[in-house]
């Protein structure tokens, strides 16, 4: 498959090598250019042969000397050079499958790049995967590749993801285990499906992958209202959550003992679902599963208490009352977040601090995180509050990445000017949280 330049950056060495948008580039340095994967591999030589097609049909090679891992400066007209490749399951747990008519058109896309995961971090299935990929993610070596399994079980994983092909995910786990490539993997587990002796399955398995298995996240199935003609699935509950956490944590312990590094962990739902107290920051190591909710809260907390008495020590708490603000959270993380609090409330009396839960009426179910919030939902509760205070804080993870917009494509400025206040995104850190709620550096929405 041959790519067609759009662009050439000014100044670039392809702007010097007489390259010009409207080519084709075919090949580099003898190999031929299918996708970005391939383009970013061999750019980073420092010399190169490119061979185009120009708009006439006519083949020429450029020779071009660049600074090694420098780029090329080529555009095309998209990212992977290519269309991005959709999801082919049919998993009885899609969360896709459960949003409401009527939302942007993009949330309903299901990826399953594998490009995706080794440039933005994505999860796949393996299901798109053919074997001159696989080849070249070895050929390659490029590690790590965070992987949808769910379970080992072949039978099960194809019916539980709808794809008769879905069965093949340990063998081809395998093979890139035993080629040096880094495995990052995410279960989502639902009730009576694949956790218990299933669940055992699939972490044994997974440890026989050795060294190059890196991480596991075993997160719930999280549920939506919006169920109707889909398969039926349970929630866990405080009982069937601990037996979760247990059966994980034993393999945790085993990980730790024979291979030095706890590798399998549970998501901090199923601790607040349990009702168990969070681990500590050094049960989570290095936090390899941030993204999964893997020792966010913990995360969260070690920073928001280092920053507090950093600024005990600095002087740096607000000397006299006054500033009074409105935090807002999921309701699964209200009771955590509500005990952090309360450390600055008794380190300081000079700010009133008001968390208030948010109930999710437009997914309902059992959803309570604070990342699937609506600004309705949001602006719903919060004008039932008399006072807000002098500004609205609210997690990050509620907007769009890189964009001011909700889920249900409300605009944080609509928010603001509905309230009446500022209103202030704040990201899963402890040292920005601290310095929203004290007033310190404030970028108003």
């Amino acid at each position: 498959m041959a790519v067609q330049i759009t662009g050439v950056d000014n100044n670039s060495a392809a702007q010097r090598a007489g390259i010009r948008p409207g080519e084709t580039l075919l090949r580099m340095n003898g190999h031929d250019i299918i996708d970005i994967l391939d383009f970013r591999f061999y750019e980073t030589e420092a010399n190169l042969k490119l061979t185009l097609r120009n708009e006439a049909g006519q083949e020429h090679t450029v020779s071009l000397r660049k600074g090694q891992y420098d780029a090329i400066g080529l555009q095309f007209e998209t990212y992977l050079m290519d269309k991005q490749r959709s999801c082919r399951n049919r998993c009885i747990f899609c969360f896709i499958d459960q949003l409401p008519r009527g939302m942007r058109k993009s949330l309903y896309f299901k990826d399953d790049d594998a490009r995706l995961s080794f440039l933005f971090g994505n999860y796949i299935t393996l299901t798109n995967l053919s074997e001159r990929e696989v080849e070249r993610i070895l050929h390659m070596h490029i590690s790590p590749i965070n992987v949808s399994v769910h379970t080992t079980n072949p039978e099960l994983r194809c019916r539980m993801m709808g794809n008769r092909f879905a069965g093949q995910c340990l063998p081809i786990l395998q093979k890139l285990a035993q080629g040096g490539i880094h495995i990052n993997a995410q279960l989502v587990l639902c009730p009576g499906i694949n956790d218990g002796e299933e669940l055992t399955r699939t972490l044994e398995d997974l440890y026989a992958l050795g060294e190059n298995l890196q991480s596991v996240a075993c997160v719930p199935v999280g549920v939506t209202r919006y169920r109707e003609g889909l398969y039926p699935l349970t929630t866990y509950r405080a009982d069937t959550a601990s037996a979760v956490i247990d059966q994980v944590e034993a393999f945790g312990d085993r990980f730790l003992r024979e291979r030095g590094a706890r590798t399998v962990y549970v998501s901090d739902e199923f601790y607040l679902l349990a009702g168990r107290p969070l681990p500590d920051e050094p049960f989570y190591e290095d936090f390899a599963q941030l993204e999964n909710g893997v020792g966010l809260l913990t995360s969260l907390k070690s920073e928001f208490m280092d920053a507090l008495q950093g600024a005990v020590e600095e002087n740096a708490l607000p000397k006299e009352p006054g500033r009074q603000v409105t935090m807002v959270t999921g309701e699964g993380a209200y009771s955590f977040l509500e005990t952090l609090l309360d450390e600055l409330r008794d380190r300081c009396d000079n700010i009133k601090i008001k968390l208030i839960p948010v109930k999710n009426d437009f997914f309902g179910g059992t959803v309570n995180v604070a990342g699937l919030l609506t600004g309705q939902d949001i602006l719903r509760r919060l004008r039932q509050e008399a006072e807000l205070g002098d500004e609205v804080l609210l997690p990050g993870v509620t907007l769009r990445q890189q964009e001011d917009v909700f889920l249900d494509d409300m605009s944080l400025q609509e928010l603001a000017r509905q309230l009446g206040r500022p209103v202030r995104p704040v990201s899963n850190n402890g040292y920005e949280l601290l310095d929203a709620i004290i007033g310190r550096n404030e970028e108003h929405g």
